[in-house]
């Protein structure tokens, strides 16, 4: 080969591998500038871009729709408080003149109402079907303890000092239990002494006594320390309540020797 040919490609070659070089230096500087971890793909930030206008489409749409239910969902909840003040009202006058308990001594008198069938003569006949059953006569009594309770408007109409954080349910629940304890002293003063522990006699010959007063005569009542829950406690929330009730005529006290009396009282 001619030793200038030869020096000639020698040259193109060390020329080439220092271009070469070169360029594998420019690269190296590149990415010691912009490491591998912060080129994002450009396809995944696309993907992730489109999910997301995906759902905030379907947020708009969302709130679109719950826009559109407000007028309805308005007028729905109208008519559900006009339903609930024509409820309440229908409740107390109905509590007012059907009594929600029946006691015992109820269901007795009720048994005596219905006619017995006919008993078979001593010749295997029965009584003739003209002949009316005898039905005795109810005896008479207190029956059951009223359940006036209070309204909303009631409650609301009292100052605020005396309301206090009483609430509607809390009062007629204690209206619950003032009935519930009118009725079983009424049970024990009714009692014949056979059927009553000495314990319970003594307590019934005093409520007969407290029960012969003018101004008990013929009313339910209890007394204080009857008031053992569970809605109506001897407490000071108990104590508010009986002053709301008094206040809106739903009973009376008075004291009898060493004994305060609550007399539920009817509607006018």
């Amino acid at each position: 080969m001619d030793v200038k040919k030869a020096g000639s490609s020698l040259d193109s070659l060390i020329s080439s591998f220092n271009t070469r070089i070169a360029e594998l230096q420019e690269l190296v500087i590149a990415r010691n500038m912009y490491p591998a971890s912060s080129v994002v793909d450009l396809s995944a930030v696309d993907a992730a871009m489109k999910a997301m206008e995906l759902q905030i489409q379907a947020i708009k749409d969302r709130l679109r729709e719950e826009i559109q239910a407000i007028p309805k969902a308005k007028k729905l909840i109208d008519a559900s408080l006009r339903q609930q003040k024509i409820l309440q009202n229908m409740s107390v006058h109905v509590s007012s003149h059907l009594p929600q308990r029946m006691t015992m001594l109820d269901l007795d008198n009720s048994r005596c109402l219905l006619p017995e069938a006919p008993k078979q003569q001593a010749d295997g006949g029965s009584l003739k079907p003209h002949e009316p059953a005898v039905i005795p006569k109810e005896k008479k009594g207190r029956g059951s303890p009223p359940l006036w309770y209070i309204t909303s408007n009631e409650l609301d109409s009292l100052s605020s000092y005396m309301r206090g954080r009483l609430t509607l349910e809390k009062v007629n629940a204690a209206i619950n239990d003032m009935a519930t304890y009118a009725e079983g002293n009424a049970q024990l003063i009714s009692a014949p002494k056979k059927k009553l522990a000495e314990n319970l006699w003594e307590r019934a010959l005093e409520l007969r006594d407290i029960a012969t007063t003018e101004p008990v005569k013929g009313k339910h009542f209890f007394l204080e320390t009857d008031m053992k829950g569970p809605a109506l406690k001897l407490d000071n929330t108990g104590k508010a309540i009986l002053t709301v009730l008094r206040h809106l005529g739903r009973i009376s006290e008075t004291r009898i020797g060493h004994h305060r009396v609550m007399i539920l009282l009817k509607p006018q």
